[in-house]
C-alpha cells in the first residue's frame, strides 16, 4: 500500500517538471526572435545597408630640389687606436670639404659607424684578427643641385670610397600631395557616379574613406666612381634628377539607396 503512494507521488512530481519544462519552451519560441535579432522598443529589426566601393587615382609630376645621398668612409688598420684615428682624419676632412662647399651643417647627418675585426681564415683552425674596419656613412642633403656632382666628386677626392643611395625629391611635397588627392577624389567620384548610372541604383551617404599612395623618387644606386679605397675621377659626375612622381589613392564607399 505504501508503494502505490510512493509511486503516484512521483507521478504527480514528474507531471508538474514535465509542464514546466514545456512552459519554459513555450516561452523561449516566443521570445526568441526578440533575443536573436535585437527588436528594441519599437518591434523592428535593423538592416544592415547595402555598400559598394570606388577606388581613385591621382598623380602630380614635379621637379625634384634637393638630392640626398649617403657618403661613407671605409678605412682599414692593424690596431683599434690607428683605424679609429685615420677614420676619424679622413671624416673630418670630409665634413669640412662639405660645409666649405656651401652645404650647412643641418643637412649633415651620421647615419652608420661600424667597427669590426678583420679574419684570417687561411691555414689555421682557429681564425685570427689580422686588422680592423671601420666604416662611417653620413647621410647629406644637397639643396643647390646644380653643384651636386661636384659635391658628390669633391667628397670623394676628400676620402669618400663608397657612395650610395642617390636620389631626389622634393623638399615640401605637402602642396602637391594635396593636389594629387584632390585628383584622386575626382576620380573615385566619377566612378562612383558612372557606375550607380549604369546599375541603376542610386547613391546613399558617404560611409567610408581611406587613403594611400605615396612619394616615389627615382633611385640611384652605388655611384660607381666611389668604389674602392681610392680618389675619385678627373671631372664631377653630371646628375640628371628627373621628375617625381607624387601618387595618392583615395577608396570611398556609398550606401545604395
Amino acid at each position: 500500500m505504501l508503494d502505490f503512494f510512493q509511486t503516484k507521488q512521483h507521478r504527480i512530481v514528474f507531471s508538474i517538471f514535465t509542464i514546466l519544462v514545456i512552459l519554459v519552451l513555450v516561452i523561449m519560441v516566443i521570445s526568441g526572435p526578440l533575443m536573436f535579432f535585437g527588436e528594441g522598443k519599437t518591434g523592428h529589426r535593423r538592416e544592415n545597408p547595402n555598400m559598394i566601393t570606388f577606388t581613385g587615382e591621382g598623380k602630380i609630376y614635379t621637379k625634384p630640389d634637393i638630392a640626398m645621398v649617403t657618403l661613407s668612409v671605409v678605412t682599414e688598420s692593424k690596431t683599434v687606436a690607428d683605424v679609429q684615428k685615420k677614420n676619424t682624419e679622413k671624416m673630418n676632412k670630409v665634413i669640412d670639404f662639405l660645409k666649405g662647399f656651401g652645404v650647412e651643417e643641418k643637412d649633415i647627418k651620421t647615419t652608420n659607424y661600424n667597427l669590426y675585426p678583420r679574419y684570417n681564415y687561411e691555414y689555421v683552425r682557429v681564425p685570427q684578427i689580422v686588422g680592423y674596419e671601420i666604416t662611417q656613412s653620413l647621410e647629406v642633403k644637397i639643396r643647390n643641385l646644380d653643384k651636386a656632382g661636384e659635391i658628390i666628386e669633391g667628397s670623394v677626392n676628400a676620402g669618400v670610397n663608397q657612395v650610395y643611395s642617390l636620389y631626389f625629391k622634393v623638399d615640401k611635397d605637402e602642396e602637391f600631395k594635396s593636389q594629387a588627392k584632390e585628383l584622386a577624389i575626382k576620380d573615385a567620384k566619377k566612378k562612383a557616379e558612372e557606375t550607380a548610372k549604369q546599375l541603376g541604383v542610386k547613391l546613399g551617404k558617404l560611409s567610408g574613406y581611406s587613403e594611400g599612395g605615396g612619394y616615389y623618387p627615382p633611385i640611384y644606386s652605388n655611384y660607381d666612381k666611389a668604389v674602392g679605397m681610392g680618389g675619385g675621377g678627373e671631372s664631377a659626375p653630371n646628375i640628371q634628377t628627373g621628375e617625381n612622381e607624387i601618387l595618392v589613392t583615395v577608396t570611398l564607399t556609398y550606401e545604395i539607396e
